[in-house]
């Protein structure tokens, strides 16, 4: 059997009504201020999460640039689950710095690439060895999406927060039930007896 509940009576806690608990006032108050905290904190650190990994990978951008690159080995022959695939090799590479020094690192290059061969790898200011820099678009898509789980993770913390406060008043509205109930059961057995 389902009980009728009647109409549902939106922004119940803050219109006049005799049954109306202190404890009903603060919990709806505890529900406005928490919901106007997960957008602020939520929002807000997800923007700043966003402009953060968007200026780092605009700076990488801007200082890293392409340079070549001369095999120091035979890079190895493919196998033939290698070669199906395109998968590429480790092979040891050396490079002169803008500064003119000299570098040797590790890249990926197409099995069989002979030694002295020219490769072209990206490096930083320093003249080290990094990976290709993110395009504009793949930047902006890396950057949203910390910007968005940043943000979910940060108005995690004031919606645990708010689950706490409401158990807690829930929790005295209990207690103020089960005092009530001590008042009234006495005048209830009487009346019974």
């Amino acid at each position: 059997m389902v009980a009728f509940r009647g109409p549902k009576v939106w922004l119940w806690r803050w219109r006049r009504n005799s049954l109306r608990r202190r404890s009903d006032r603060m919990e709806a108050w505890v529900g406005l201020g928490v919901w106007a905290l997960i957008l602020l904190v939520g929002m807000g650190a997800g923007l700043w999460a966003e402009h953060s990994v968007e200026s780092s990978l605009a700076r990488q951008r801007a200082e890293w640039h392409p340079v070549s690159a001369l095999l120091a080995e035979n890079a190895p022959p493919a196998d033939d689950k290698a070669a199906a695939s395109g998968e590429r090799v480790w092979v040891k590479v050396g490079w002169t710095a803008d500064d003119g020094t000299e570098h040797t690192g590790q890249t990926r290059v197409a099995p069989g690439s002979m030694a002295g061969s020219a490769v072209s790898i990206w490096t930083d200011r320093e003249g080290f060895l990094v990976s290709r820099p993110a395009s504009a678009s793949q930047a902006q898509l890396r950057a949203s999406m910390v910007g968005v789980l940043v943000g979910v993770s940060a108005a995690a913390l004031p919606w645990g927060g708010g689950r706490f406060v409401r158990g807690r008043l829930y929790q005295r509205r209990l207690e103020e039930w089960d005092e009530a109930w001590a008042r009234v059961e006495p005048q209830w057995r009487r009346k019974a007896g």
